[in-house]
């Protein structure tokens, strides 16, 4: 399970990870817990009329296609967007950030508890950028990681199920860019991201699990450009060289938040101790996961 705070969010971060485990067999569900309806038409050629007075709609229809694309399951959670307030500028009413937090963590522990996930995958408590959406989507996601397995906890949401890991996102991160300027640089292309290096910190989220993936980037980059309200073919993200890309970090990387299983992760000491599969722990040694999350076998894996 994968949540995510708006439609396009699933297909920018983690997507080639989902599409890789669909296509070997892994039920994946991405989460969306807003419509996207105060979002922003970032795609110039989409800026025509219409498009903004019919966006959430319109946005509903991407993220379909997305979903196809990617080959997953994917559920709307239900909330409105919060937008991105300016500085000075209150939340709206009724939006997802301002949401009692039980309320909506316990709406994630329906789903949870029917689908009934391994792994959940989610940001960290900054929210990957200070997003408001993005941020109540961590806190409604471990709120709901932990509760539940929790009998007592939600019991109109059905029977307890415990999903045994849970992961932040940690793509496009500092060393992403660097690698891919640097490798770029060295072949005399411009590789853009001068700007972004500037901007961005030196310390970031602890990666603990590179999931390798690069056979399915194109797969990610066509489940992007599925969301054209929000993608501009000609800008951003999609103008690095994906030969390039596939050489340098042919991976996408994850920071191990929890874990109800034993793992062969030593978090912080060595490259050689990172994790290169999202189940592991969980995967038992014929192959499939464990049977039920509540009751899976320690050291399975």
């Amino acid at each position: 399970m994968s949540v995510h705070a708006h439609p396009d969010d699933e297909s920018s971060k983690g997507a080639a990870t989902l599409a890789k485990y669909a296509a070997e067999g892994v039920e994946v569900l991405v989460v969306t817990c807003t419509g996207g309806e105060r979002g922003d038409v970032l795609n110039p050629a989409m800026d025509r009329p219409g498009v903004r007075e019919n966006l959430a709609a319109i946005r509903r229809g991407e993220m379909a296609e997305a979903r196809r694309i990617l080959g997953v399951r994917q559920q709307f959670l239900g909330f409105v967007d919060s937008g991105l307030p300016g500085p000075g500028e209150t939340l709206p009413e009724g939006c997802f950030a301002l949401a009692p937090l039980e309320e909506a963590a316990g709406w994630l522990v329906g789903l949870m508890r029917s689908f009934r996930p391994h792994v959940v995958v989610t940001y960290d408590e900054t929210g990957g950028y200070p997003h408001p959406d993005h941020i109540r989507t961590h806190e409604v996601t471990v709120a709901a990681f932990d509760a539940a397995g929790e009998a007592d906890r939600h019991p109109e949401a059905g029977a307890p199920w415990r999903p045994l890991k849970l992961y932040y996102q940690g793509g496009l991160s500092r060393p992403w860019f660097q690698a891919l300027h640097d490798a770029m640089t060295a072949r005399g292309m411009d590789s853009g991201m001068r700007e972004v290096l500037a901007e961005l910190p030196e310390a970031g989220l602890e990666i603990t699990t590179r999931v390798p993936c690069a056979e399915y980037f194109a797969t990610r980059d066509r489940a992007l450009l599925a969301h054209a309200t929000q993608i501009d073919p000609n800008a951003g993200f999609m103008l690095h060289d994906r030969d390039i890309e596939r050489q340098v970090w042919p991976t996408e990387e994850y920071h191990l938040a929890r874990s109800h299983v034993e793992v062969g992760v030593d978090v912080g000491i060595d490259a050689a101790t990172f994790e290169n599969d999202l189940f592991a722990g969980v995967r038992c040694p014929q192959g499939p996961t464990a049977a039920a999350g509540a009751a899976a076998s320690r050291g399975c894996g």
